[in-house]
This record gives structure tokens, sequence and C-alpha cells, in this order.
């Protein structure tokens, strides 16, 4: 079978859909659930546990319990659960595995190929880490997804002749997204996209857990913040709380035993009013102003030309929340997608048009941008980290531009082309994407010679960068697949050693390794220079002395900063 799920990752929980009858159902959960708890945890046999059954271990075992890893992608850290340290993606992995066993049995197939969401702000790091998860689940998975872009596409599906500007506010349990989309005669083009992928309920949730923690000190002179066991319980009321203020004006949190004084038992007991709550959450909130601006600004789509507010995001339940963008837009938000389930079901309508699994007449045309700036690193002035950009932030993909640049100094014969993706006017403050080398420049005065530098990024996560000599066509490149950016691609350069070549650069490439396990040294210096012995031990391995002459002298400087 050719079946495609779609798959919301999210940092509390996590949700997955189909395409039956040419609409998107969501898939019950072994717990005959619709919505499964991102979290894994361990039984008192090591044994994995999660969604529901990791979740009850939570109280009674914290320390094998990890929530809340989607905040981790990316990260180069581990978490310990049980005994084991795990990398982020080999805990989400977990969860896409539960994901993909249940969805097989619900489906009576074997799923391997999934379409899964991410935050619009995910950065590519993030985004391959993502990737990196569901491959490691077994899954291929067929396309990145923007969850608010999944949103509209659940809200598009009904309303494919209507004609719009939509702004889709996506307020999670972790992260935070906002996205300006157009929707036209079936074609949905997204905009701009803008977020903050440290902003959620769970921030929400935390506020209200040092509330109560601190009325809890004042009443009985005990920190409870030391205590795993007691901050667990603390935390489930604490949800448990926050939802309830949704609907009621005021809400009693009560937690029997949950510390001794004197020998005798305490509860924590303590009425929070929703007025309190508003008032604790007042300025997270407040930090939604800012994305939202930004991505009017850049689609240059004033409030007054917005059709529709939409929420997603179990988190814009909360009242304030909708309060609060109807003043700050002027015009009224609206739920007109299930929160919990749009993103799910928009991701599976994606993967309903890339296996066929929609009607023609029920398709939409969709169209994206890029979430950050695409570059090179380049000589401006006295600036030699300067960020030129070639693909601005929120240009529509698929796309390609070309930029010119001109020698640097007299008799330059060859340029390193370096690949960021950030905001930042220096380069080395953003994420390092990938270098390639081109030489053959003939020799003549500095600016005299151009090279022509051109981007293509495409809707598959390609991005395409070659460097050509306008006067010579002498031309290279480098592909970099933005979805699969894992090192099993890359060549193996482990029998660099038994090159002729590789006498010439065996101590460098020995005091390199030792530094790069070091503590000493810049984070994004170290970054750089892995790269440069990738590629040093690469052109050793194919007998290339220019271009290791080149990289030698690269990884040196970085090393001597």
């Amino acid at each position: 079978m050719n079946t495609i799920i779609g798959i919301d990752l999210g940092t509390s929980t996590t949700e997955a859909a189909v395409i039956r009858d040419g609409k998107p159902e969501i898939i019950l959960n072994f717990d005959e659930e619709k919505v499964t708890p991102s979290v894994v945890g361990t039984d008192d046999s090591g044994n994995i546990l999660v969604g529901g059954a990791a979740l009850a271990r939570q109280m009674i075992a914290p320390e094998n319990t990890v929530i809340e890893i989607k905040r981790k992608m990316g990260l180069k850290e581990r978490v310990r659960l049980g005994k084991t340290d795990f990398t982020p993606e080999q805990i989400s992995a977990q969860i896409l595995s539960y994901v993909r066993r249940f969805a097989s049995e619900y489906t009576g197939e074997d799923i391997t190929r999934a379409v899964i969401s991410v935050p619009a702000y995910f950065d590519e790091i993030q985004r391959q880490a993502t990737v990196e998860a569901g491959r490691q689940a077994g899954f291929t998975v067929e396309r990145i997804l923007n969850e608010p872009t999944a949103a509209a596409l659940s809200y598009g599906l009904s309303h494919l002749d209507e004609e719009s500007h939509i702004l889709v506010y996506d307020l999670g349990g972790g992260t935070f997204d906002v996205t300006l989309l157009e929707m036209f005669g079936g074609v949905l083009e997204v905009k701009a996209s803008n977020g903050d992928n440290q902003l959620g309920g769970k921030d929400f949730d935390q506020k209200l857990i040092d509330f109560l923690l601190d009325q809890f000190k004042k009443k009985n002179e005990i920190d409870l913040r030391k205590d795993v066991y007691a901050m667990a319980r603390l935390k489930s009321e604490a949800v448990k709380c926050k939802i309830a203020l949704s609907t009621v004006e005021q809400t009693e949190v009560i937690i029997p035993m949950i510390a001794e004084k004197d020998g005798k038992p305490l509860a924590l007991e303590e009425i929070v009013t929703r007025k309190q709550f508003e008032d604790m959450i007042k300025e997270l909130v407040e930090r939604t102003h800012d994305p939202v601006d930004v991505v009017l600004n850049d689609s240059g789509i004033s409030e007054e030309d917005l059709d529709m507010v939409l929420l997603v995001g179990g988190s814009t339940r909360i009242p304030i929340i909708k309060e609060d963008i109807a003043k700050y837009l002027g015009k009224e938000p609206v739920q007109a997608v299930d929160p919990d389930y749009a993103v799910a079901e928009g991701a599976a309508i994606q993967a309903g048009i890339l296996s066929g699994g929609l009607d023609e007449d029920k398709s939409l045309v969709m169209t994206d941008v890029n979430p950050y700036t695409l570059g090179i690193r380049a000589l401006s002035g006295y600036d030699f980290d300067y960020m030129s950009v070639i693909i601005p932030r929120n240009t529509t993909i698929p796309v390609t531009r070309e930029e010119t640049y001109y020698t640097s100094w007299d008799g330059q014969t060859q340029a390193i082309i370096e690949v960021f993706q950030g905001e930042s006017s220096t380069a080395s403050d953003n994420h390092h994407l990938g270098t390639f080398h081109i030489g053959g420049i003939p020799e003549r005065e500095a600016g005299k010679e151009k090279i022509k530098v051109a981007f293509s990024y495409n809707l598959n996560g390609m991005l395409n960068v070659s460097a050509t000599i306008a006067s010579t066509g002498n031309a290279a490149d480098i592909t970099i697949d933005m979805l699969n950016r894992d090192k099993e691609q890359r060549m193996d350069v482990s029998g660099w050693k038994k090159s002729e070549l590789a006498g010439d650069f065996r101590t460098l490439i020995r005091r390199c390794e030792k530094w790069l396990s070091s503590k000493k040294g810049d984070k994004q210096n170290k970054e750089e220079a892995e790269e440069y012995l990738y590629l040093l031990k690469k052109a050793i391995i194919e007998g290339d002395g220019t271009e290791a002459d080149i990289y030698e002298d690269e990884i040196r400087a970085l090393m001597e900063e």
C-alpha cells in the first residue's frame, strides 16, 4: 500500500491522522485515545514506556521519565532515562515508533511513510533532528511541514473556493508560531512565518508551579523544589488548575501529604483565581506580539487586510489568549478547526496530496516559505565574517536566486564558499550548513574576476549552491539535503591515513581532534573546524593537495583565534 500518515509531534502530546474517504481521520492509539502524551519512561525492569503508561509512571518514578523533549531537538546534549543517556532524537524516536505501531494496527498496514509537522520557526538543525528521529523509528519522512501551514491546510480543505488572508496563531505546549497565508482558488500560499521556540503552555504551567511553591514555602517554611516526587505531583496539579481556569473563575489546588513537618504530614491547599493566573502569564502572552508584528511587516499585509485570525494549539483555549490577540489586532480570532487535531489533520492532508490519496477536486496547491535567511560568508569592507544574504527569510519556495561576487586580492585563484542560515549579519553567529571550494580563477587584479553564486531551494528541502567563474565558466557546487543531513550520507573519511598525502597533515589532524574534544575554544569555531577537518580528510583521500592545503589553513586559523 502507498499510505502516508500525518504526525503532529508535539511538546506535550502527539497526534496522528490518515486520509479516509477523502478527509483526514485521527488515528486512535493502543489506549483508544486520539491524543498520546509525548512522554517516555521506563518500568522497574528497564522496559521503555511511551504515552499514557509513561505519564502514569511520572508520579512514582520521575527520575525515569522524560517530558518536553521537543524543546531539546537539535541540541548536542543527552537526557538521562534510568541509567542510560539518550539524545533528544532517540527519545523522540521512541514516541514516533509508538505512533508507527498503533498506526499500523489501526490501518491494517505496515506504515513506513510519514509527513511530520514542526514549528515554523524550527531551524534546519532542528528539522533534521526531527527527520532523524523519524528515520530511527522506521519512517521514511516524506516531508517536514510547518505546523501553522498544516493547520491552514486543515481549514482550507473545506473552504477551497474562498479568497482570504489568514493569520494562523499557533500556541502549543512548548512552542509558538505565527504564519500569514493567502488562500485563493484552491491555492494556499504562505507569505511569512515567525515564532518563538521557547514559549508555550509549559511556560504558563511553570508560572503556576512557582506561585504554588512560593505560597507553600511562605506558609510552612519548606521549599519543595528539591523534592522530585513532590514536584512531579505539583506539575500534574498545575496543569489541571490551568485547564480548569479556562472555564471557571477560580479553582482550588489540593495535594495531600506533599511534605512533612515536625512528624506531621502537610497538604498543599491553595485557591487560584483566573485573574491571578492571567496576571502571572501576562508578560508571556505579550511575547507573542513581536512575532505577529514581524509576520505582518514581512508579508506587507496590514491588520485591516486580515480576513481571519485562526487560533491553533491547546494553549489558545486560555481565555486571555483570545482576548489579548483580539485587542492587539482589532479582530476577533476564531477556532474554526479543532486546536488539538488541526495540525495532525493538515499533515495527513499533505500526505494525501503526496500519495494521491485525495481526489483532485479536493486537493490544495500549497507554497511555503523559508523561515530563515540563507547566504554565504563574504568580505565586506574590513569585515571578513560578513553574512551576504542570497535568499532572505520568508521567500516563497521553490526559489532560485543568484548574486555576483568579486575576487578579494591580487592573483586570487581559488575561493571557499561557506553556506550559512540565520538572521545575524555576522556569518559565524549563524548555523553553518556546508562548505565547498572552487579553483581555476584566472590570476588578475583584485575585483577583476566575477564569481556568480546561485542558491536553489525546493519544497523537498534540497538546497543546491553553485559557484561559477564568469570568465571561464568553470563551476563547482554543493547540494545540501536539508531534510537528510545526517552523517551517514557523507563520505567515509576514516581511511584517510592510507593516502599518500596523509603524512603531510597527520600532525595537524591529531592536534585538531585533540582540540575539538577539549573544553577549550569557541563553540562556533569548533563547529566550523569540525567541518573543515572532514573536508581536509576528504581531500586527502581524493589526493587533492591544493584543497587539502586550503582546509589546513582554515583549521589553523580557527584554532589560533
